[in-house]
Formats: structure tokens, C-alpha cells, sequence
């Protein structure tokens, strides 16, 4: 069997991130949301009005990821990975409550200063899962990064580190593994997960991505179990069968894919800025701008964050 492919050759909307991130579908009210991390916006598209009905939310701070909350109304109030913490992001006054804060003790201002969220999910069960490491935007990343759990009472606990760039992270159908990017190692690890206790074991590699100066970011898996991951350097989506190997390729207009997530059978991709416009003026064309593409299969349901 074949490599299926895919080309998208136009924007579905032309946002122009610094750094487009986090991309989350809310089926409930047919609404894509993403952020521009860098430069602190929050973008929401109703896709049944298409990109005219956008709107853009100062974030005061960065955010890398956010979720909706069990019995909020995810028009007014959601939950984010932001700067410093887990908050709860009114999209109505733009202000954050915090629910729990990364850093504490010694070190906690200068962890504060140099350090942001990245990526995170929902797990089946309304834990949390968020991660942070060194900002690119204020120094070199160092292996400090870091994978935390809020449980429902709003403790947080650190599951993972010695990290450099924490990128995606997913579960199986049957809730028996989680997959978590490293993207520096270019590796996507494989963990034992207990569904019950939230706890994770056993980690190994599950893929390699072996093209260099290309960097594995963010993914999201569908339902028959394969990884759709953003290849950052490398104008592609690759779609990761559960055995592990590379059985699609999505090709897109510009170099760096951030991150992918399923509205329907639908992908919405996010991207970044061009560092090199002048070799690859092709590139900056489309960069930072946010990519659609029907890939015929329905990602895993997203989870709502239980909190007490």
C-alpha cells in the first residue's frame, strides 16, 4: 500500500501568526479557535460563517494551549496553558484567573521569566495535561521542559521532564497508551497509561521522524488510531499509522506546520512565521496562516476539563 497524499496550495485564513499554535475545535458551537502565541492573540472563526466572522482576543499574556470547561460556556469563559500557570481566560473582559500556578519556590521567578506553556489535551477522564519549557523567544531551550497533570481538585503534578520542546500529546481508543512529542530528539514516545489514576510508565520510542533540520510539533489522532503530525521545516503533515510507520503526507505552502486538529473530517493547520524570507520567499507567502484540508476520517473526541 501506497503513501496517501494530499497538496494544499491556498490559506483558509491568512492570519499571519508569529507563531500560530493550539488550534481546538468546540463542535457545540462549530467554532475553531488557535492562538498567535508570540504575539498574544486568540483567534475564533464560526466555520459555519467561514473566515469573515473571525474574531481576535488580546490574550495579555502568552498561551499555548487551552480547552473547554464541564459546565461553562465556552463563549464566555475557557481554560489555557498560559504564561506561568493553568487560568481560567475570560474571553469577555480578557482577564486570567489562575488555578494553579507551574512555578513555586526557590527559582520560581526566573523559571517565571524564561519559561511559557506549550502544548496539552484533556485527557477521557477531565485531567489537564499541560506543558511547559524555555521560551525560544527569550533564550536557547534547555532539557528543562516539563509535562504536568491538574487533577479535578486543581493540584498539579508533575508526570514528565528532562524534556526540551514538549509537542502533542494524545491518547488511544482504548485508553491503554499516551503519545507525547519531544521535538529536538524528533521523537514521538509511546507511555503505558492507566485511564484510572492518570499515571503514565513504560515510555519508549514510538517514531522517529528522520529528516533533518525537520522538527515534529504538534498532532492529533483520529479515530482508526493514526498520529497526524506537523512537521515543522519540512511544508507537511505526515500521517503515522498505530504500527508506526508513515502511510500519508499532507504538503502545505509553507515551511512551519505548528500544529493540526479535527473539525469533522476536516484538518485546520496552523503555522509560523518564515525566519528566512529572502531564500524562501515561497514560504513567507503563506506563513502563519491557518490550513484546511478534508482527509475523509474523524479525529478522537476532544474531553471537557472537570474541575471541583
Amino acid at each position: 500500500m501506497g503513501v496517501q497524499e494530499w497538496t494544499v496550495e491556498e490559506a483558509y485564513y491568512a492570519s499571519k501568526c508569529s507563531l500560530g499554535e493550539g488550534p481546538y475545535y468546540s463542535p457545540e458551537r462549530h467554532e475553531l479557535r488557535y492562538m498567535d502565541i508570540n504575539n498574544k492573540k486568540l483567534f475564533i472563526i464560526d466555520l459555519a460563517k467561514g473566515p469573515d466572522s473571525v474574531q481576535i482576543i488580546d490574550t495579555k499574556m502568552p498561551v499555548g494551549v487551552t480547552a473547554n470547561i464541564d459546565g461553562v460556556d465556552s463563549s464566555e469563559v475557557i481554560l489555557t496553558g498560559a504564561k506561568d500557570g493553568v487560568t481560567k481566560f475570560n474571553l469577555k473582559t480578557g482577564e486570567h484567573e489562575y488555578v494553579a500556578k507551574y512555578w513555586s519556590g526557590p527559582g520560581a521567578e526566573d523559571k517565571t521569566r524564561r519559561m511559557r506553556s506549550n502544548d496539552g489535551a484533556v485527557d477521557t477522564q477531565g485531567r489537564f495535561w499541560v506543558e511547559a519549557f524555555v521560551d525560544p523567544e527569550i533564550t536557547e531551550p534547555t532539557e528543562e521542559g516539563v509535562l504536568f497533570r491538574l487533577d479535578h481538585d486543581g493540584t498539579l503534578r508533575t508526570m514528565y521532564e528532562n524534556m526540551t520542546i514538549p509537542n502533542g500529546i494524545t491518547w488511544n481508543a482504548n485508553d491503554s497508551k499516551m503519545y507525547l512529542t519531544d521535538s529536538p530528539p524528533q521523537n514521538v514516545y509511546e507511555f503505558d497509561y492507566d485511564p484510572k489514576t492518570g499515571d503514565i510508565s513504560n515510555k519508549r520510542v514510538f517514531f522517529h521522524l528522520d529528516d533533518e533540520g525537520i522538527h515534529p510539533d504538534g498532532h492529533a489522532m483520529d479515530v482508526e488510531g493514526n498520529i497526524w503530525h506537523a512537521c515543522y521545516g519540512g511544508s507537511k503533515v505526515i500521517r503515522i499509522s498505530p504500527q508506526g510507520v508513515v502511510t500519508g503526507i499532507i504538503h502545505l505552502p509553507t515551511r512551519n506546520i505548528t500544529c493540526p486538529t479535527f473539525a469533522g473530517t476536516e484538518l485546520f493547520i496552523t503555522s509560523a512565521k518564515e525566519p528566512e524570507p529572502e531564500k524562501y520567499p515561497g514560504s513567507a507567502k503563506f506563513a502563519g496562516n491557518l490550513f484546511r484540508v478534508d482527509v475523509g476520517v474523524k479525529g478522537m473526541p476532544k474531553y471537557r476539563a472537570r474541575l471541583q
